[in-house]
């Protein structure tokens, strides 16, 4: 890949990556819960759903997605019934002023916050669309497609990786301090179950 491609592909890259959506959601309440190390899981998990994304388009199924309703239709709202289900969850949780709930939630198994990151993302078609109109303009079918291909994956993973955790992440701890007191983290619980539900209706509702 040309330098000028790549540097504009990884342009690209980041106005993407800063744009908000359910993973800088689930980002930042994995930070908030787990804390900015271990919120690393479910930006790894996030990066495993963008790889079969990836993976979908360039084998051409991302095509007959695209073009089944049906298909779009059924992933669509299972997209957003899992993210309205997490918000409800988020939403309805108590707040942990006890040490050992408190601690429990520190804790939660990375594999348990990798899984839920992969289907945050992986519920996704409007990814797959993106990908099907993203990819073909940074890659050239005149050249080798394989290393055209791993190029776009690890520039586009790696960057979502550094702006997820030293964006949004690193920003979710600021809020860190309100979550001393049950009313704190009342608050943050329902702001974050609210923003999960919304972007569940918005996946469902817009076409």
């Amino acid at each position: 890949m040309q330098p000028s491609l790549w540097l504009a592909l990884a342009g690209a890259g980041v106005l993407i990556s800063f744009t908000p959506g359910a993973g800088a959601i689930n980002t930042m309440s994995n930070s908030l819960n787990s804390g900015f190390r271990r919120s690393l899981w479910g930006i790894l998990g996030q990066q495993a759903a963008l790889i079969v994304h990836i993976l979908i388009v360039a084998l051409g199924v991302g095509v007959l997605v695209a073009s089944s309703p049906v298909a779009f239709t059924v992933i669509r709202y299972a997209g957003a019934a899992y993210l309205v289900y997490l918000g409800i969850k988020q939403f309805l949780h108590k707040p942990d002023l006890d040490q050992e709930q408190a601690a429990a939630l520190r804790n939660e198994p990375g594999f348990s916050m990798f899984r839920r990151g992969l289907w945050v993302n992986l519920l996704n078609p409007k990814a797959i669309v993106f990908f099907l109109a993203f990819m073909p303009q940074f890659i050239r079918p005149e050249q080798p497609l394989l290393p055209q291909y791993l190029v776009l994956s690890a520039t586009v993973v790696v960057i979502d990786i550094l702006v997820m955790w030293f964006f949004f992440a690193a920003a979710a701890t600021t809020f860190q301090r309100f979550t001393s007191d049950a009313r704190g983290q009342m608050v943050l619980n329902r702001t974050f179950g609210v923003l999960f539900v919304a972007v569940g209706a918005l996946l469902a509702l817009v076409h």
